[in-house]
């Protein structure tokens, strides 16, 4: 096997021309058999191959620099850098970041797991490449649908004025995550049906020089369009198409569906029954969202659902897609505009529902504070996947949201514990004109409680911060905001129990409800009847919730317990592990409240 001899860059320049469709061949194959068994980016992944060896035959990283925006497409770049075996060695799978990653290997020159950034670290390198008088290409690899983001924007403007030496590779697969959305587009597929000579091009209308390459899956031909450009001494853009999922016939035919995907079948590309099986035993919020909006919409025309790309974690499938019509909006990658879009749309009288994955929600942090908050605007916010629970790489870690939100004025975080709670908070959301809402969205499962009462006689108000007392005890109150309400009643369960001697406790049990906003009356009835409270939160502790709660207590004499996670990057942690380090485990806290009892 070829790969298998692949220890550097070197070893792939040795090789003969006629070998590398088969090296190409083998790369694949590996991607699908790794991917198969732990899951990973396919489409974007297997589109790149042939480009991705063609660039270390022309390039010598790491003295010329190669930069891949989002970096979900590397994985051909680390089997050719000496990575090789964690995707041929079945008991090595999943042990390499799905992302760039410095600490793996100097060819890996950032922690890229966000998009659009590319093009920006691109013009940085090359200035200082020039100002400290250095000679090395530097190469940035971008996809079509990573340019709806503005920083892409910005980096290319940059860029065109900066007039030195960069190389910026436009992998065109017709793809963002979904479909692309945008204007851009537009003037792409006129690039590409016109082999590059349309006279509008958006590159060139920045004064940047461009070039066109039809068949970007053809090796021998992206290697002779970068020998060509291989140290040029002016910023060039190379706009290479390729086929998304390239090689793996299920992945070329559904290019939305196989983004990324957890393991599957490689014969039969069964992973969507495998995905429905699995949905058949567990309701998603997505699922739910997706229907609960669809109703509204269909009710309220002023309803409005929106996405920066990644429709699916609201439940909007394709087929939601269309049923919505023009109730539905894909803004492409860029959260920093779908949070404007919402706050215009909430100003003309409008009802904006915005989903975001958490950990890009942070993108459009300035957006939030003055377009929405400091305006006082009635968008929705759905924030998914903030949890310990949710992805795991450093560059995806999405539990810095409340830290991020506390400090916002006007915003309402509000944080359900079960479904009947989740639908009725976002009931009120949406009809709610006072103020923006974020819903964090439970991040460890759905959970149903038929007992939360959903009467449209009296809906559930959530105007002012009232938490909910559910249980009352005495000594301990324990405050479980969120997704870790569950943990909260194990934890009352567990101190009811006697332990080394020490008595039975019935501690008072508290669902918080809204996750950066106190309820004073609340707390000050708990502080006069407890000696200790305790809170638990699914994120960072140094801002996050926990911390207001003690601060306001702390004048009185009851001591606080805050309990979640402390601020650092860890990387593709177990998020059981992560809890227990952190002394969020069952024994742990127990032992903590009967020793500050004590």
């Amino acid at each position: 096997m070829l790969l298998e001899r692949i220890s550097s860059p070197q070893d792939v320049k040795d090789l003969d021309a006629a070998d590398l469709p088969l090296l190409c061949s083998e790369i694949r194959q590996a991607i699908l058999s790794s991917s198969a068994s732990v899951g990973g980016h396919i489409g974007s992944n297997l589109g790149v191959v042939e480009l991705t060896v063609a660039l270390h035959r022309v390039f010598d990283s790491p003295t010329d620099k190669l930069i891949f925006d989002v970096s979900h497409q590397t994985y051909a770049h680390k089997m050719l850098t000496g990575r090789a075996a964690n995707y041929l060695d079945a008991e090595r799978f999943g042990g390499l970041s799905g992302f760039t990653s410095p600490t793996e290997s100097e060819h890996d020159l950032f922690s890229v797991g966000h998009t659009s950034t590319s093009v920006s670290l691109a013009c940085g390198m090359a200035k200082a490449r020039d100002l400290m008088g250095a000679d090395y290409n530097v190469v940035a690899v971008i996809g079509d649908g990573s340019i709806s983001g503005g920083l892409a924007f910005e980096g290319f403007d940059n860029l065109a004025e900066l007039g030195t030496g960069v190389i910026v590779i436009v992998n065109d697969n017709g793809w963002s995550i979904a479909e692309n959305h945008g204007g851009i587009y537009r003037n792409l597929a006129e690039l590409r049906e016109s082999e590059g000579a349309a006279p509008n091009n958006f590159f060139r209308s920045l004064g940047l020089d461009y070039r066109f390459l039809a068949n970007g899956n053809d090796e021998a031909a992206v290697e002779r369009a970068l020998l060509e450009l291989r140290d040029i001494d002016h910023p060039v853009v190379l706009h290479v198409c390729t086929v998304k999922g390239s090689g793996y016939e299920p992945a070329e035919d559904d290019a939305e569906g196989w983004h990324h995907v957890g393991p599957f079948d490689i014969e039969s590309g069964t992973y969507e029954a495998l995905r429905r099986s699995r949905c058949e035993k567990s309701e998603t919020y997505a699922d739910i969202t997706g229907r609960y909006l669809l109703m509204r919409m269909a009710a309220d025309e002023r309803v409005v659902g929106i996405s920066a790309a990644t429709p699916y974690i609201m439940g909007f499938t394709k087929p939601r897609r269309d049923a919505a019509g023009s109730q539905f909006v894909d803004v492409g990658i860029a959260e920093e505009h779908a949070v404007t879009y919402a706050a215009g749309l909430a100003r003309a009288g409008a009802k904006p529902v915005l989903g975001l994955y958490g950990v890009f929600m942070q993108r459009a942090y300035d957006q939030l504070w003055h377009d929405l908050c400091l305006n006082n605007l009635p968008a929705v916010i759905l924030d998914f996947g903030s949890s310990v629970y949710g992805t795991s790489d450093a560059t995806h870690l999405s539990f810095f949201d409340l830290a991020l939100q506390g400090a916002l004025p006007n915003l309402r975080c509000l944080a359900p514990t079960c479904r009947e709670e989740y639908l009725a908070m976002l009931d009120w959301a949406i009809d709610q004109d006072s103020r923006p809402v974020v819903i964090r969205v439970p991040g460890n499962g759905v959970v149903s409680n038929p007992d939360f009462a959903l009467d449209p006689k009296a809906p559930a108000d959530f105007t002012l911060p009232r938490y909910d007392v559910v249980h009352e005890g005495s000594d301990v109150a324990i405050l479980a905001l969120g997704s870790f309400f569950s943990l909260g009643e194990s934890l009352c369960d567990a101190l009811s129990a006697p332990a080394d001697g020490g008595p039975a406790l019935d501690a008072t049990l508290v669902n918080p409800r809204f996750a950066t906003e106190l309820d004073e009356a609340t707390l000050d009835d708990l502080a006069r009847s407890h000696r200790v409270i305790v809170t638990l939160e699914d994120g960072v502790l140094e801002g996050g919730w926990g911390e207001k709660v003690a601060r306001y207590l702390g004048p009185t004499s009851v001591r606080v317990l805050c309990y979640g996670v402390r601020k650092g990057f860890p990387d593709r942690f177990d998020a059981d592990e992560l809890l227990a380090e952190n002394g969020m485990t069952l024994e742990a806290i127990t032992a903590d409240i009967r020793v500050a009892l004590s």
